[in-house]
């Protein structure tokens, strides 16, 4: 097993950079390797992505997202990896991004890519693209602004937004591989965004009680 973190410091204001990063989609447009993100369910995306020379086909699960701080994932089947990306006020108009992943290699060669640290450079130049990527635009593409209780919050009355203001990056408790199990449950985010969600559209479908348009399958 191998642990990745790295942070980028993005000039836009935290809640710019965390919407951009719900939409998942827009992932091949800054992340090496990756082919598609497509939303498939409510919290499930498929993903296309050449992993260490190897052509990947997998799904992911968002197990926690909360606004403006913090997007967790794991994949559901192999290659298993497991991560949260957090999001950090540093002033204004500057948002901190960090990611931490938990990536299991599979076979010689992505054990190999591994030991060449190729995992490790291909997330820190995933994050500086996507800082270029947001910055050049000056703001997102599109957002989602709904929330995933982690399971440390299911059941325990957890009404959405923590305590004080979001935004501050404040993240509730947990982290990777939270129940010591992998990749079991735990609070981790995916890499990837979700299709903006038209909640002014006519007849756009809308949860009872929650405020957010449900995420469409595509």
């Amino acid at each position: 097993m191998s642990t990745i973190e790295h942070s980028v410091d993005v000039r836009v204001p935290v809640r710019v950079a965390y919407n951009q990063w719900t939409q998942f989609e827009s992932f091949p447009e800054f992340m090496e390797g990756v082919e598609s993100v497509k939303q498939i369910g409510d919290t499930r995306t498929a993903w296309v992505a050449e992993i260490a020379g190897v052509k990947r086909e997998f799904e992911a699960e968002i197990t926690e997202q909360h606004p403006d701080e913090r997007v967790a994932w794991r994949s559901l089947e192999k290659p298993h990896h497991a991560g949260v990306v957090t999001f950090h006020h540093i002033d204004g108009e500057t948002t901190r991004v960090t990611l931490q992943m938990d990536y299991d290699p599979e076979g010689f060669i992505e054990t190999a890519g591994d030991w060449l640290q190729l995992v490790r450079l291909r997330v820190r130049n995933d994050l500086e693209r996507f800082k270029t990527f947001i910055e050049s635009r000056g703001g997102e593409t599109g957002a989602w602004r709904g929330d995933v209780p982690g399971p440390h919050q299911r059941g325990s009355g957890y009404s959405g937004d923590p305590a004080g203001d979001p935004g501050t990056g404040t993240v509730p408790p947990g982290t990777i591989g939270g129940t010591g199990e992998f990749p079991g449950e735990g609070t981790l985010p995916p890499p990837g965004p979700a299709p903006t969600r038209p909640s002014d559209a006519p007849g756009y479908p809308q949860t009872p009680g929650s405020g957010e348009p449900p995420r469409p399958v595509l």
